[in-house]
Order: C-alpha cells, then sequence, then structure tokens
C-alpha cells in the first residue's frame, strides 16, 4: 500500500487512460462500486469517467486522501487481472 500522498498520486499518473474500478465507502455499511476511465490528475483530486449506459452522471472525482484512509479502493482493469493500488 503506498504510505503518501504523493505516492498515490505518481501511482495514478502512471495509469491515465485505463480502467479504473472504485470502491467507495457508502456509510452505514454500504459499499458504492464504480467502473470508468481514469481521466485527469490534479493536485489534490484525480477524476474518473464513468460508463454511461451504467450511472447518471458522466464523472466523478476522489481525493488522494480518501484513497490513503482507505475509503475508497482503488484497482486497474489489466486485461484478465488487477492491479490493486490500495487495500
Amino acid at each position: 500500500m503506498p504510505k503518501s500522498i504523493g505516492d498515490i498520486k505518481n501511482s495514478l499518473d502512471c495509469q491515465l487512460g485505463n480502467r479504473i474500478v472504485l470502491k467507495a465507502n457508502g456509510g452505514r455499511k454500504k459499499t458504492i462500486e464504480r467502473t470508468g476511465v481514469l481521466r485527469e490528475t490534479y493536485p489534490s483530486v484525480f477524476i474518473v469517467e464513468l460508463d454511461q449506459e451504467k450511472y447518471n452522471f458522466e464523472r466523478v472525482s476522489y481525493t488522494y486522501t480518501d484513497v490513503l484512509t482507505e475509503n475508497v479502493q482503488v484497482s486497474f482493469e489489466e486485461d484478465k487481472h488487477q492491479e490493486v493500488i490500495a487495500q
């Protein structure tokens, strides 16, 4: 697991344009799973363009702190296996 926000950002920078799977804490024991493409990274947040046929909205953004504190789990689809950034 990456140990700093900078490590998380660098890991995501290398994956721009790749398919991503996000599992977010929805509160009260709910988990929200979303899939899409990692489009942009900024100093504080990253932007994921969601699959249009599954979701009502186009984009979602999360902070690197969400990943560091494990409120969001990030993994990438690489052919048949998944590379996990934080878990």
